[in-house]
């Protein structure tokens, strides 16, 4: 019963993200009362080999061990105080679920030196979190899962192929495609949603694509490199993400990303998982990565799949199609979807992950 009534109020109230923002801190006003789930914040760093890395953990008081989720960070908000992990720290406790963020390595609380598009290192920085947390009898150790969205949702599902120590795993616009795939997607919409022509398209695609090959050792660097010169003047070359060179393939961090297969990682994986997509999402191919996911179905049958209707990249219904494109809102996504808060409820319920 908490359950149901936890989820109708959270998806009814949090819809607009500002909701859970005006709700008082504590009852310090006379007419307020003191909230049914009182949640404790706390500072926590853990390591991986020889590096520290720093998060919070928001975790429900309660009289017996909680559920954990450890959030695995998107490309452009490495910092688990960002805005895109916010719902999760008001929903997820309210239905007997602490919350772990961190910052990523390389950003924040947890060093310079960052992972060089190793997602195995960011996979076992995840995998990290959730041993550190196994050891807090607050939680409980059996009921451990990852969330991540977008780059996230790559690194959520390689971390449980990895560590029998995770109990679930909940993935959001992750793409299940190669990132060089994706990246041409999702540039391509960037040139047509701020009007740019075909022809543009076309060079910028002849341009990532000389790239991409040169990554896996099938054009010449210095053809690669005219390509790319042919274009970083180009006013639509911020909408490609690219520096205007780029490291060797022996070195590259690039080559990496692109290699890595996430259905790959995904087929791996043997506990409940969630994948949801946004149907608006302009940044993943859905359909491709859809039908990618129909295809193996069959084989895992913990793997629950839903296209959220008019939903966006960030779970968001509430930006129209240039803004959520553009550059300059990268990390600042506050997912608002109410389809997206029900399914994540009402899934992490009915597997035995949120309270009584």
């Amino acid at each position: 019963m908490r359950t149901a009534v936890a989820l109708f109020a959270l998806v009814t109230s949090l819809a607009s993200p500002s909701a859970a923002q005006a709700a008082p801190k504590s009852p310090s006003l006379p007419w307020s009362a003191p909230a049914t789930t009182e949640v404790v914040t706390e500072e926590r760093r853990f390591t991986n080999g020889d590096r520290e890395l720093a998060g919070t953990l928001h975790i429900p008081r309660s009289g017996k061990p909680v559920a954990a989720v450890v959030v695995t960070h998107s490309a452009s908000s490495p910092l688990g105080s960002a805005s895109l992990y916010d719902h999760l720290k008001t929903i997820l406790p309210a239905l007997g679920i602490a919350v772990f963020t961190y910052d990523r390595r390389g950003s924040g609380r947890s060093g310079t030196k960052d992972a060089g598009g190793d997602f195995a290192l960011l996979a076992d920085d995840a995998i990290a979190a959730v041993r550190s947390l196994k050891s807090d009898p607050r939680i409980d150790p059996r009921r451990i899962g990852t969330w991540g969205l977008s780059q996230g949702g790559w690194i959520s599902p390689l971390a449980a192929s990895r560590s029998s120590n995770i109990a679930f795993v909940v993935a959001v616009s992750a793409p299940v495609v190669t990132a060089d795939v994706q990246m041409i997607f999702s540039s391509t919409n960037h040139l047509k949603a701020n009007g740019y022509s075909a022809a543009d398209i076309e060079q910028m695609v002849a341009a990532r694509k000389a790239v991409d090959d040169y990554m896996r050792g099938t054009v010449s660097r210095a053809e690669a490199q005219a390509k790319l010169d042919g274009i970083k003047t180009k006013p639509w070359f911020k909408y490609l993400y690219m520096g205007e060179t780029f490291r060797d393939r022996d070195v590259s961090g690039w080559r990496k990303e692109i290699e890595n297969d996430p259905l790959v990682n995904l087929k791996a994986v043997t506990v409940p998982t969630l994948i949801l997509f946004g149907a608006d999402d302009a940044v993943v191919p859905v359909a491709d990565s859809a039908e990618r996911l129909r295809a193996v179905a069959p084989q895992m049958p913990n793997m629950e799949v839903h296209v959220i209707a008019g939903a966006d990249h960030g779970m968001q219904m509430s930006q129209d199609l240039k803004t959520s494109l553009d550059p300059k809102y990268d990390g600042t996504e506050r997912p608002d979807s109410p389809e997206y808060f029900a399914l994540l409820a009402s899934w992490l319920a009915a597997r035995g992950f949120t309270g009584d």
